[in-house]
This record gives C-alpha cells, structure tokens and sequence, in this order.
C-alpha cells in the first residue's frame, strides 16, 4: 500500500452533520416510473463465472489520506455485479478503507432492477443507504439527491478529462447540477457463434444491420437458431432498440432537448426491426428478463445477442466449447451512423437524506483512484471513465489474462468509445430521459409494431405523446431544456 500526504479538503469550508441535514428536503420521485423495473429477473442469475476468482497479477491498491477526518457509519446499496468476484472484491476493499479512515462500512447487494425501486422508497421515508450504485442513469432523482460537482472536479483535477458518455450520463445542463457521479461504463459489443455465422458467408460477424438480417434469417432457416434481441421491459431491450434507433438517425430528442421521435427515421428503424424479428426471431422476445438473452447464448441457443461479455464469461465456466465459439462484434452499422448504447452506466448518488455525505464522497475518489483493480477483479467487465487508472486495459483486452481462447478475442473493446454513447444522444442523459428509460416506452413502441397491433406510424405517435408529457412536467420543474 503506497499513503499519500493529505492535502487541503476540496469540499469548500467542511459542514456539519447538522447542517447536511438541514438541507434534506426530500422529494418522493420516481416511484410511478420506476416500479417496472422490480420486474425485471436478474441477469446474473446466468451465473458468470471462467474462473472462479481473479489470478495472480491484480493491480497493486494505493491509499490517500481523505481530505478531512471521518467517523461514523457509511451504508451502501449496489447491484449484485453480473461477474460476482468483484462483489468479493468490493465488499473487501471498501471495508478496509473504512477501517483505515475510522469509518464502520456496511455494504447491501441487491438485483439491479430493485434498485430503482429501493431508491424512491427510501427517498419518500427520509431515510436509507448514504451511497447508492445503479447500472443506469439515474437523472429522474435529481431534485432528491446531493450535487455531485465537487466530486466530479476534484476527480477531473487528479485523473485527467472525463469520458464524455459518462459526464453526459451524469450532468444536467440545465440546472448545472451533477445528479450523479459517474467513474465508469461497460461497453455493449455484439456477441456472435462463429460456427453459425461463417457458413453463411460472415466468418467475423456481421458488421451491418443488413448484414445481421441477412444472415440471421439464413441461420434461423438452416439450423433453427435465432437471434436474440429483446423488445421486453428490461434493461437490454432499452440498451439495443436504442442504437438500433440512432444507427438509423433517429433519437428521442435532439441535442437541444427537444423531442424529435416522430421523423421518418423512426419509422424507417421500426419497419426493419419489425422485419428482423419475423425472420430472425420468435415471440419469446416479447417477454424476456434481463437474463434471457445470456441464457439462450450460454445454452447454445441464440446466433447473435448484444450484452456485454459477462454471457460469455458465463460460459467460460459452464459451457466452454460455446465459450470458445462465440466472438465479438463492434456496434452495427446503419444507414446513417453506428452506435450502441453503453450497457451499463455507473451512476453513484448520495440522496439528501445521507447521514455521512463526507465519508460517501471521499470513498467515491478512493474508489475511483483503483479502479484498475476494479477493472480486473470483474474481469475486464468494468471500464473506467479516467484512462489513466487503467493503463493496463488495452494489454488485458489484447491478452486476456482470465482464459479466452485466442486470447485476443476483446480486443475490439479497445476501441469501443468510438461506438458507444449515453442515454439521451445526441443530448444528455436529463430527468426526462431517465423516466422514458425507466417506463420502457421504447421497447413497448417496437414490440407494438414486431407485433403487428400497430403500424409503425401509430405506433411513433403514440409514443411521441407519451414523450412529450414527460418532457414537458420535468421542462415545467426548469430540469429539461428545449421547448414544448
């Protein structure tokens, strides 16, 4: 362990307790929308696995002094992680910078999709966890919870420019506030059976939504394997139909804030998705959880999904020889761009009601300060917003230290900010965005369409309108820009 002097606090002049308190005037949002979410299975219920724990060679973790002395007790809520040896990590590390710095840590793992759900109820009581983590933005709680400014700058000012996805998924331009702190993402890549796709002619995958479609179809006609691309009310299904939607030039807003859903964009996307899912899928899509699709990859049942590696971590583990087939795709190219979302987004919040603000930021930036070992302790799972924590990343992808075979197979993943961006572009991840994210109109406009219940204009317009009136009450409280 390297110790590091302290220096000056960059919090301004320290509060009390008493005075953190005195400013907790807690709104009781986002229970209407984001309920849905506790429906959701877990998606690491597929179990990650390749080797049970990280081998020898994980970076080496550095301690700096905090800024100002800290006593008390810190709670923190954070999603049960898709590869469950950073759980064993976390829950270490952050218990023994507690014990350095005099702080009694307590650590809650939870489904990601109750997260939401826990949160709006511990806002409406006034009480809870001082620390949350969620794998999504979280813009929809800003009114109740701590501006996450001087966390952010001071992060900025010792590691350098932030990822401009995360500053996106994390700041409000129209209130200046940072809702959020956001240290790191993980990319959303393509996941493909070589041994399926290079019959067909696509060897390395396919690189195109045209390409996916042609030999999708191919596939499910020759060997009856389909692909898996969720139009349900789970995380994924947002995460795709998104970049399905941007590939295609079309957004729900513009970079202005301005809701831009109903363009011929739109429908041009909702016609070819309703095209892909009769020749490449099955009604089951309709219906999936979070885990579904990591599944039918696992058990050797789907061509093509888009989810980060940990399905095929997964595998590693429980089914190598599909483990070894499946490969790695960039986001797919369209008519007018290529993009994917990020697959998940590290949003950190203190809520108002935090009984230890101060020992909450402070472990942000130790956290942030070794999210090298992070990285490696969720095998490659967790990218970081600062490149200079991870200097190791590209030598990992490039020779992956955990078992892929070839060993090169992330390596694509390199490069993968070229090809991912937040929630909300062109615009940022605003209140609005949260709550649409949050009530999956999204996925319930494409399925209507995959369905064959609506056309993909009716389909447009009526997600427009439920659009709009979002936007419009967060626009009326001054948290959106644009007009109405």
């Amino acid at each position: 362990m390297t110790e590091y002097p302290s220096r000056p606090g960059f919090f301004g002049t320290p509060r009390t307790r008493r005075d953190l308190l005195r400013t907790t005037g807690v709104l009781a949002l986002g229970a209407a929308f984001a309920g849905p979410l506790a429906a959701c299975a877990r998606e690491e219920d597929a179990g990650p696995g390749g080797l049970d724990a990280p081998p020898t060679g994980a970076p080496e973790e550095t301690f700096r002094e905090p800024t100002r002395k800290l006593s008390g007790e810190l709670s923190i809520l954070l999603w049960s992680h898709f590869v469950p040896s950073h759980d064993d990590w976390f829950d270490r590390f952050a218990k023994e910078w507690g014990d350095k710095v005099g702080v009694k840590v307590t650590i809650d793992h939870i489904d990601q999709a109750q997260i939401p759900t826990r949160i709006a109820a511990e806002i409406a009581a006034g009480q809870g966890h001082d620390l949350i983590q969620y794998i999504a933005t979280l813009s929809q709680f800003e009114p109740s919870v701590l501006d996450m400014k001087d966390v952010t700058e001071e992060a900025v000012n010792r590691y350098g420019t932030q990822l401009e996805l995360c500053r996106k998924s994390s700041f409000n331009p129209s209130t200046g506030k940072f809702y959020a702190y956001s240290p790191g993402w993980v990319p959303d890549p393509g996941n493909y059976r070589k041994s399926l796709w290079e019959p067909v002619g696509f060897p390395n995958g396919p690189s195109t939504w045209e390409e996916l479609l042609q030999g999708g179809a191919e596939i499910k006609k020759s060997k009856g394997v389909q692909m898996g691309l969720g139009m349900s009310q789970e995380i994924d299904s947002n995460m795709v139909l998104r970049g399905l939607m941007w590939s295609f030039g079309a957004s729900i807003q513009d970079e202005n804030e301005n809701v831009v859903i109903n363009s011929p964009e739109t429908i041009a996307a909702l016609e070819f998705m309703a095209k892909l899912f009769k020749d490449t899928m099955t009604n089951e899509v309709f219906s999936w959880n979070a885990a579904s699709n990591n599944q039918g990859l696992i058990a050797g049942k789907m061509s093509y999904i888009v989810n980060s590696i940990s399905a095929w971590r997964t595998a590693q583990g429980t089914n190598p020889e599909v483990a070894d087939d499946v490969f790695f795709t960039p986001a797919m190219k369209g008519p007018a761009g290529q993009l994917a979302a990020q697959h998940v987004m590290y949003n950190w919040i203190v809520p108002k009601h935090a009984r230890n603000a101060d020992a909450a930021k402070e472990f942000l930036l130790h956290y942030t300060e070794n999210y090298a070992a992070a990285t490696y302790a969720s095998k490659l799972y967790d990218f970081c917003a600062f490149a200079d924590r991870t200097p190791n990343l590209d030598a990992w992808l490039a020779n992956d230290p955990f078992g892929s075979k070839p060993a090169d197979k992330l390596k694509l993943l390199t490069e993968a900010t070229k090809w991912s961006t937040n929630i909300g572009h062109p615009g940022p991840a605003n209140t609005a965005e949260g709550e649409v994210f949050n009530t999956f109109v999204i996925p319930n406009m494409f399925a209507r369409v995959a369905r064959g219940e609506q056309t993909p204009q009716e389909s447009v317009e009526m997600a427009e309108a439920e659009i709009k009136a979002i936007f419009d009450k967060w626009r009326q409280q001054g948290l959106v820009g644009g007009q109405s």
